[in-house]
């Protein structure tokens, strides 16, 4: 019985000792300036306190329709990531190294993020990174660390769905994109 007390006390100890650690793993202070930002703009989110993680999803113009965003706040940046709803055939190896040709002829040049894609799952993803160290992000960094993927997958959806449903090669798709 004494045996099942002390474990059942560690575990109960290790387990505030793991909240206390991940309460410590994210600042409070962007955690609360991107919290009033959605607040503000009327976004529906939720947040896990403990891991520092804003999730919601948005609408986006054309035939890609919407996107999820996973925004991670971090001790001393946040990061900022809007998942495709429509994924790369991970079963095709051709269909992954197109869509990785597409978001590499896509990156170039962007100045504010860049497309991700995750070659064991397809999973089409754009990432913002803000840095904070010393300051606390304005509502205007939050909104352009937020609006700018929507913006970015509103411009080359087109693309990445040609490519996935069609036999479109990566270039061109890109250039559709662009407006070349």
């Amino acid at each position: 019985m004494t045996t099942i007390l002390i474990i059942c006390a560690l575990v109960i100890l290790f387990a505030g000792c793991n909240k206390a650690f991940a309460d410590e793993d994210y600042s409070k202070d962007i955690a609360e300036e991107v919290r009033s930002f959605l607040i503000l703009d009327d976004w529906h989110f939720s947040f896990d306190d403990e891991d520092g993680i804003f999730k919601f999803g948005v609408n986006i113009g054309g035939k890609m329709k919407n996107i999820n965003y996973f925004l991670q706040i971090h001790e001393d940046a946040f990061t900022v990531y809007a998942i495709s709803s429509i994924s790369a055939d991970s079963d095709s190896p051709l269909a992954i190294a197109a869509m990785a040709e597409f978001i590499c002829r896509a990156n170039y040049g962007l100045k504010n993020g860049n497309f991700e894609l995750d070659c064991r799952d397809g999973e089409i993803r754009y990432k913002i990174h803000t840095n904070c160290s010393d300051i606390t992000p304005s509502r205007e960094i939050v909104r352009a660390s937020i609006v700018i993927p929507a913006m970015m997958f509103e411009k080359y959806s087109p693309g990445i769905l040609d490519l996935i449903f069609t036999d479109a090669k990566p270039e061109d798709a890109v250039k559709k994109c662009e407006g070349d």
